[in-house]
């Protein structure tokens, strides 16, 4: 007789058996908060009654010991269950769930309604084939309800189920089920042209056209919705598009082996096949394609594989595997729809990380040519954007990587915004096409280098940043540097806040946003004249960190040295030579840092000067013996 354990090992491999011949759906619900997704899915786990089986027959065991029977309790349990989850911390995070019933196999990415977890309702629809937008029938098409139909729409999207809920509470109305209809279609007409939208009446906690259809509502003739969700078809484009393979790592365990492996992103490879690896444009072809379970004649969209190569080309991690036919070219500036996810709000001219696939690479917004009116899809002018907000821009890379527009592959045009001081992700991008320009303009190389204009004039190139409060003494203490450096036949430029803003820079305010353009522009300026071989001293405010990190990360290691004039608000107060704090006070400046604008002081800056205890004097000499000491001087 068969071991009880037997029996069971016996019946999950003939279901997991079962599941592999069966197509897959990912789909995502999403909507406001408390328009029942936790019910609509508690409804579809219960009635399929496939998956956390032990979880469900833990929840119905509880049920009968309390002496409660009957579906509507089972259920009530499962869905409390899902939103303890919710309460638990789930909600910034996706739930994925699986659930199967005979036809069909599914992914349900389960996202927060709350306005401040928009950016998790993009993670699940980055790999979504269908969506569905709960409204509530009470409450009609809300903001939240445009926000993420434009979400799905821009992230390729092109099937969506409108389940009008809670159909139950306002008497299974046709007329309210039809008002929201042509509601959303209204809005709807405004997103892509190839939207497919198939609007279904439900009542998730009465199950009315749930698994089941409705005797309540003869009014309505279409399918139910899980009907419609083992129905809708499941095409299969990316094994129809090109090749793309982005190298996750390069695998060399012994001399004769180098494999690069990666997940197949689009298309299909074969052995013998010709690809390209970018950025570096080399080229060969397919010798091998290598799994866990041994070698493949082929290899499709979906599938992880490592891929050997005839001939010994580079190719790194990060890198991106191509169809010769068909490949892009690399680029360092692209335009591209950006979603933002951060309390902070997105600052053009401010550096970030900029991760797609396995590649890393550091990117500025350049411009923001718009962002989008969720309530009417309106393009309006913008300088930054807050949380949740979506907008069109201009990127730029500080080398040229290889992509794909968002629309030709998921994966290869898409990217994630890191912020490069605290690495918290801050906003995702869908990119649209390589800028022009990208091709047009190109470096010339010069004869003369900056070591050899360094070492005419006996001097390293070196950049001193001077930060702190206004009133610090940044700019006196910078004069007497300059003044000693030229005493002592060095070759200096002085680039001061206020000079700059006569000229260059008399375009811009003091937000936030023309704050971080100010010190960008600076930034490059600096960086030209310490090429032409100088020792540029740079006096700016320069609030924020990020900005000082960017004018350092932009030139060699060593050349940048941070000085920090240190000085306490209420001294800065007290001397306030521009009269600029009793400004801010009185009401009359806006945007003063220190008052009612930050400031971010140096952690671990090159030299620190404690203004007060430090006459400017001796600053200077600190300064230059600083130099002389990192044998930036003859």
């Amino acid at each position: 007789m068969a071991h009880q354990s037997d029996l069971i090992a016996r019946d999950i491999g003939a279901y997991l058996h079962q599941q592999q011949h069966k197509s897959l759906l990912r789909f995502l619900t999403c909507g406001s908060v408390d328009d029942g997704k936790s019910t609509l899915i508690g409804r579809l786990l219960f009635e399929s009654r496939l998956v956390f089986a032990d979880q469900l027959e833990a929840l119905v065991a509880d049920s009968k010991k309390s002496g409660t029977q009957g579906e509507e309790i089972d259920l009530a349990l499962l869905v409390d269950g899902l939103a303890a989850e919710r309460e638990q911390g789930i909600t910034i995070d996706v739930a994925y769930r699986f659930f199967s019933t005979d036809k069909r196999k599914f992914i349900v990415a389960d996202t927060p309604g709350h306005e401040q977890y928009t950016r998790n309702m993009v993670t699940a629809a980055s790999t979504a084939d269908l969506a569905i937008i709960l409204i509530d029938a009470r409450k009609g098409v809300l903001v939240q309800t445009r926000r993420h139909s434009l979400i799905v729409s821009l992230l390729g999207i092109r099937k969506v189920v409108l389940a009008v809920n809670k159909m139950d509470a306002v008497g299974y109305d046709q007329n309210v089920f039809d008002a929201i209809v042509a509601d959303y279609g209204r809005f709807a007409a405004r997103l892509r042209s190839d939207l497919e939208i198939v609007p279904i009446p439900l009542s998730a906690l009465k199950g009315d056209n749930v698994i089941e259809a409705s005797t309540k509502m003869p009014w309505y003739a279409g399918r139910t919705l899980l009907a419609h969700l083992e129905a809708v078809p499941v095409e299969d484009e990316q094994d129809r598009r090109p090749f793309r393979m982005p190298v996750q790592w390069v695998n060399r365990p012994s001399a004769d082996f180098r494999g690069f492996a990666g997940y197949v992103s689009g298309g299909v490879i074969k052995k013998g096949d010709l690809v390209r690896a970018l950025p570096s444009g080399h080229e060969s072809r397919v010798a091998r394609i290598v799994t866990h379970g041994g070698d493949l004649e082929s290899a499709v969209a979906g599938q992880s594989v490592t891929l050997t190569l005839e001939d010994e080309i580079d190719v790194s991690r990060g890198d991106l595997l191509v169809d010769v036919a068909s490949a892009p070219s690399p680029a360092d500036q692209l335009q591209a729809t950006l979603i933002w996810m951060h309390e902070n709000p997105l600052l053009p001219g401010r550096s970030y990380l900029l991760k797609t696939g396995a590649r890393t690479v550091t990117a500025t917004i350049t411009s923001l040519r718009h962002k989008l009116d969720i309530n009417t899809g309106d393009e309006l002018a913008a300088q930054t954007l807050a949380m949740n907000d979506i907008g069109v821009g201009n990127v730029a890379l500080d080398r040229k990587i290889g992509f794909d527009s968002y629309e030709g592959n998921r994966e290869t045009g898409s990217f994630i915004l890191i912020d490069r001081q605290t690495n918290a992700t801050v906003g995702a991008g869908l990119v649209h096409f390589p800028l022009q320009r990208a091709d047009n303009v190109h470096w010339h190389a010069l004869d003369v280098s900056k070591k050899a204009r360094a070492e005419a004039k006996g001097q390293k190139a070196s950049i001193l940043w001077f930060t702190g409060l206004s009133g610090a003494g940044k700019s006196t203490i910078a004069n007497l540097v300059e003044k000693r450096l030229h005493a002592f036949g060095h070759h200096t430029y002085l680039l001061d806040g206020d000079n700059v803003r006569h000229g260059l820079n008399k375009d811009l305010g003091f937000t936030d946003a023309d704050r971080v353009e100010n010190v960008r522009r600076v930034a490059e300026v600096a960086k030209l004249m310490a090429d032409a071989g100088l020792i540029v001293l740079v006096s700016f405010i320069s609030p924020f960190r990020a900005e000082r990190e960017f004018a350092r990360s932009i030139v060699e290691a060593g050349e940048f040295f941070e000085v920090f004039v240190d000085v306490a608000l209420e001294e800065a107060e007290r001397r306030d030579p521009k009269g600029l704090y009793k400004k801010a006070r009185a009401g009359t400046l806006r945007n003063m840092t220190g008052i009612d604008s930050p400031y971010e002081a140096p952690e671990k800056p090159e030299i620190r000067i404690a203004s007060g205890q430090t006459s400017p004097d001796e600053a200077a000499a600190q300064i230059v013996d600083a130099l002389r000491a990192a044998g930036r001087l003859r």
